[in-house]
């Protein structure tokens, strides 16, 4: 049986070509107490050839952009890409609460690039709460798409900002959002929750780039693990690899227009991370997978 590898190691995300693998910056902020290994590991994603990293101001409420500011450097030719949405909670329950009126999105972007230290963020997302898992929106934080959608644009128009994602939507929301222009989606979506199928299906039609956040799925309990399926470590035993490693390259192989942005603060992880992106899976393997259930569940905590 032929090992097939991903069908380019490059895709496309903001109008720029970019390598299938980046990095997800949320973890940094474990790093709080060693700023030093925070730089390092960032660097260390530059030199293993990532090019596009995922982060957002409430993410360490601004600790993580400020390292990616103090590491990252101009000619590094990094495509940063945030989100706003939900702003920091220091000391709630939940690190993070939304922040969906029109005013709270500009104010995102003002404080990501206040944090971030630059002119114009190339690619922000904004993260509704239409679908899970996480928070979901209530009261005056229930706001119409088109209402965010003209900040989004005007804050485009101003420069301030280059391309729109969107995370945590629905398949309608979307849809109504076409004509505005979406250059990313970013859902919760993984091997073993795939019920989104559809809406990448429309990202791929539509040149939008797919960006997964869970990738390999339990990230918190209630959540299903890509890394505990059995198919999953049969075929890492029979490569010699990690089951997160066979769970990230599945995605690389399932749709061209799949980005990934794992994340982690451990410079092996990152490391092995970039590999999955050259990993070949061969007919069989990828049948195997594919048989692989969708196991979705939900959680209270937001991403």
């Amino acid at each position: 049986m032929s090992s097939i590898t991903p069908s380019d190691p490059t895709g496309a995300l903001a109008g720029r070509a970019v390598s299938r693998v980046g990095y997800g910056a949320m973890q940094l902020e474990r790093l709080r107490e060693d700023r030093a290994a925070g730089v390092a590991l960032l660097r260390r994603a530059v030199d293993l050839g990532v090019d596009h990293i995922d982060t957002a101001q409430f993410y360490g409420n601004g600790f993580v952009n400020e390292l990616i500011r103090e590491a990252i450097r101009p000619e590094d030719g990094v495509l940063i890409v945030s989100k706003v949405g939900a702003a920091p909670n220091p000391g709630g329950r939940i690190p993070l609460r939304l922040a969906q009126r029109p005013e709270e999105l500009r104010e995102g972007v003002e404080a990501n690039l206040a944090t971030l230290g630059l002119d114009r963020i190339p690619l922000v997302n904004l993260r509704r709460a239409d679908i899970g898992p996480g928070l979901r929106a209530e009261g005056d934080q229930v706001v119409d798409l088109d209402d965010q959608l003209a900040v989004m644009t005007a804050l485009r128009d101003e420069g301030k900002i280059g391309a729109i994602g969107l995370s945590s939507v629905s398949l309608d929301v979307l849809r109504r959002a076409l004509p505005a222009g979406i250059a990313c989606v970013q859902n919760a979506y993984s091997l073993v929750a795939r019920d989104d199928e559809e809406m990448l299906r429309l990202c791929l039609a539509e040149s939008i780039a797919w960006v997964p956040y869970f990738p390999l799925g339990g990230a918190f309990p209630g959540l299903a693990k890509v890394t505990e399926e059995p198919a999953v470590q049969d075929a890492a035993r029979a490569l010699d690899v990690t089951p997160a490693q066979v769970g990230l390259a599945w995605l690389l192989h399932h749709a061209p227009n799949i980005l990934l942005i794992p994340g982690t603060a451990d410079t092996g992880h990152l490391a092995a991370n970039v590999a999955a992106g050259t990993l070949a899976l061969d007919d069989a393997t990828l049948a195997a997978l594919d048989a692989v259930p969708t196991r979705t569940g939900d959680i209270e905590l937001g991403a």
